[in-house]
């Protein structure tokens, strides 16, 4: 049975990642975005940002579905899909430990929870190995790795646009770590220039 602590942590990270998503794509959170183009007597330009607002929502799998990823702080961005994902698979793996404590489950049932607490418990360890190689193999300001049933997404946070070479060699080093059978999809997000 969880403790009380326990519980209280994961309703209150639950509770942030549902605030952190809905301020993210609240249209109440400044709907106009004003760019100044530098000229004193231009017009300053406005662009709807609740269309390109990041929508970023669970599916039943665990993993978090990204719609656009367009005019959102990477940093911010990959954080509350970081703390969406470790949510999902908290409740994923309380799931499958009350099947293994359950007196009705069948040995099979529970034997099958246990090998699935291990897969996710494998995910999470490799993903976290990408993103830190990924982050030190070259000067990007964040790595997101998200893996997907026989896919893995990786999002690279950088200043340019990457080259042919560093995608390729992103995709090495993401089989490498989960196999040659494995797809591959890098996407880049642009850095926010302060």
């Amino acid at each position: 049975m969880l403790k009380k602590q326990t519980v209280w942590l994961l309703t209150m990270l639950s509770l942030m990642i549902v605030l952190s998503v809905y301020y993210l794509i609240s249209p109440d959170n400044g709907d106009l975005a004003y760019v100044n183009t530098g000229d004193e007597d231009s017009e300053q330009t406005q662009t709807d940002s609740s269309t390109e607002a990041e929508k970023v929502s669970g599916d039943a799998t665990g993993d978090a579905v990204i719609d656009d990823m367009t005019n959102v702080g990477g940093n911010e961005l990959f954080t509350t899909i970081r703390m969406e994902l470790e949510d999902d698979r908290s409740i994923e793996k309380e799931r499958l430990e009350e099947i293994v404590t359950s007196g009705d489950a069948s040995a099979e049932d529970k034997e099958g929870a246990l090998q699935s607490i291990d897969v996710l418990a494998d995910v999470s360890r490799k993903e976290s190995i990408l993103e830190e190689s990924i982050l030190s193999s070259s000067e990007y300001q964040d790595v997101l790795v998200r893996t997907e049933e026989d896919k893995v997404h990786v999002h690279v946070e950088a200043g340019e646009l990457l080259s042919d070479t560093e995608v390729v060699n992103i995709m090495q080093m993401v089989r490498d770590e989960f196999g040659k059978d494995i797809t591959v999809d890098v996407n880049y997000q642009p850095a926010d220039k302060e």
